[in-house]
């Protein structure tokens, strides 16, 4: 095997970050060449893609269909790299469903796998934890807890924390950051994360908005920041048919346009900007998955909210295993933040749980003392550094 070739993939945008991280540190130790699947963050990490991952990135099993030809035309890409490269190892990051498939090709090949950020089978299918054991070296994990799960599963085990412990930073002051967007600081601050897909932004962003016209009718004064995930950018507001704003989001050469339920909602757009603008908010509005870890780790109340198809709500039913999905309620074994899914994601459900936080001094401080605590349960730091430690042992 080459000595200095190391395949890494990620596949959607948390993925992407965490790997992006480890891919420039294993460089600095190594000197190795890194190539596979990603996106910005890796490329800026000196990752050569030979796939992005944004081509990729879905959630749902309805939603999954129309990606099928190009998920398999990427999975046979990567195969056929790997085995004209002959990389001395593959460092796979979450997104289960294809990299366990990519996992068992490379096996064949002779290439062994790490898995970087287990899947959270402990949560979902558990059953699926065997084919980590057949198919993969060893397993990172970044939360306590499933370290236990994989290695009773009889895996290769290391809790190395969560990355986001040393990533999560506001880049400049409160103050700084509502003047570059003309906000007030001495008014009320609503942060909207929808999520960091297009089929996120489809089922979430409508109800979400329609939320921040029940706020703004209780709270005339409330400001509201969008804050778009890595990739998409937005125009401002535009004015639309009576009583409504068009808002045009655009990823590469794709847009959708959208239509705010509110003429002259106090709504400002900051794409790339979510610490900056978590850190800046009196409460937040956030779709389930990784932003809810990015929210709890810079103590900013919050609501959580999802919606996905009706085929996968339909398997999440089946299949779940945990009474709670809010990761900051998983990871602190209790309920701390609200959870509005599907039925119960509605705008007025949004708005009342928002309001109460805006109103409720009582209601905030309880709701950051749990956040104290789940900061405390992911780890003090160095999640990076440790997982470039666990997989020298295979270098």
């Amino acid at each position: 095997m080459s000595s200095d070739e190391i395949l890494i993939s990620a596949g959607e945008a948390s993925g992407d970050l965490y790997a992006g991280c480890l891919a420039a540190e294993l460089s600095r130790r190594t000197g190795a060449h890194l190539f596979g699947m990603g996106g910005e963050r890796m490329l800026e990490a000196g990752v050569e893609l030979v796939a992005r991952s944004s081509d990729v990135a879905v959630t749902g099993f309805s939603e999954v269909w129309s990606k099928l030809p190009v998920l398999r035309r990427t999975l046979h890409r990567l195969v056929d790299e790997a085995e004209r490269r002959k990389p001395r190892l593959a460092i796979l990051t979450d997104f289960p469903s294809f990299h366990l498939r990519l996992a068992s090709r490379l096996k064949r090949l002779g290439i062994p796998c790490v898995y970087f950020v287990a899947p959270q089978f402990w949560a979902w299918r558990p059953w699926r934890v065997n084919l980590i054991r057949r198919r993969f070296v060893s397993a990172l994990c970044i939360f306590p807890f499933e370290e236990e799960f994989f290695r009773k599963a009889g895996i290769d085990t290391t809790f190395i924390g969560h990355p986001l412990v040393d990533i999560v930073r506001p880049s400049m002051p409160r103050a700084d950051f509502l003047a570059q967007h003309g906000l007030d600081p001495e008014k009320p601050v609503v942060a909207l994360l929808p999520g960091s897909r297009w089929n996120e932004l489809h089922h979430n962003l409508l109800p979400i908005l329609e939320a921040c016209a029940r706020i703004a009718q209780h709270q005339p004064g409330c400001q509201f920041i969008l804050a778009l995930a890595a990739g998409f950018s937005s125009d401002a507001p535009q004015a639309g048919a009576p009583s409504t704003m068009n808002l045009r989001i655009q990823s590469g050469a794709v847009h959708h346009d959208f239509n705010l339920p509110a003429a002259g909602l106090n709504l400002s757009v900051a794409p790339g900007a979510a610490y900056d603008a978590l850190a800046a908010a009196t409460a937040a509005i956030v779709a389930s998955g990784t932003a809810t870890v990015e929210t709890a780790l810079l103590g900013t109340p919050m609501v959580v909210v999802y919606r996905v198809g009706r085929l996968t709500e339909m398997m999440i039913r089946t299949f779940a295993r945990t009474r709670l999905v809010a990761m900051p309620n998983l990871i602190a074994g209790r309920a701390i933040v609200p959870e509005l899914l599907q039925q119960d994601c509605t705008p007025a459900r949004i708005s009342a749980e928002v309001l109460r936080l805006m109103e409720s001094r009582d209601a905030r401080e309880e709701m950051q003392r749990g956040l104290v605590d789940v900061r405390a349960r992911l780890g003090a730091g160095g999640a990076i550094s440790r997982a470039a430690d666990a997989i020298a042992r295979f270098l």
